[in-house]
């Protein structure tokens, strides 16, 4: 049976409305991992005829929370970095994302763990986690946050300097579809 975006949107707002916590933001997770296995979402949103780059493509106003699929041509890495008063959760479409966690030391930070996401996998990362992603040329992922990030202070490190940075901004809800 056919679970589409409106299904997963409608989920996850009764979800994190009755329980937006560490745990209902994991059964948002697998919901997420569900929605990854309808042709029709990943064919609208993170096929080849889809747009590249990164687009908010839905914004729940009850809630908050949003969903932006992401096209990618060009590989990167992200610094450690983590999302401010929001959770994160990365569903993989197509390809891989390298995913580490990293955990804050009198000195600085270190890895704390490292794992992939192939297709078809999500994680959760919770309120002020901080992690780096790394993804080869053609990925393609859907993230949903708790807020809409584009204004969203959060925090960037560079762990070989061992310096910190907050911003406020890094370009989410760039470009935005209904």
């Amino acid at each position: 049976m056919a679970y589409l975006l409106a299904d997963f949107c409608s989920d996850a707002r009764e979800i994190l409305s009755a329980d937006d916590s560490a745990r209902g933001r994991e059964a948002v997770r697998a919901r997420l991992e569900q929605l990854l296995t309808d042709d029709a979402f990943c064919a609208e949103y993170v096929s080849d005829d889809a747009p590249r780059g990164m687009r908010q493509i839905y914004e729940d106003e009850a809630t908050g929370f949003c969903v932006l699929a992401y096209n990618m041509t060009e590989p990167r890495k992200s610094p450690p970095h983590d999302h401010g008063r929001s959770w994160a959760v990365y569903g993989q479409a197509v390809g891989y994302t390298d995913m580490t966690v990293w955990k804050e030391t009198g000195c600085g930070l270190e890895p704390e763990r490292e794992f992939r996401l192939n297709a078809g996998d999500a994680g959760l990362f919770d309120v002020r986690d901080i992690h780096s992603i790394e993804y080869g040329a053609g990925a393609r992922f859907v993230r949903v946050t708790g807020v809409e990030m584009s204004g969203e202070a959060r925090r960037v490190f560079d762990p070989e300097a061992g310096t910190l940075r907050e911003i406020e901004s890094v370009g989410a809800g760039s470009a935005r579809s209904g």
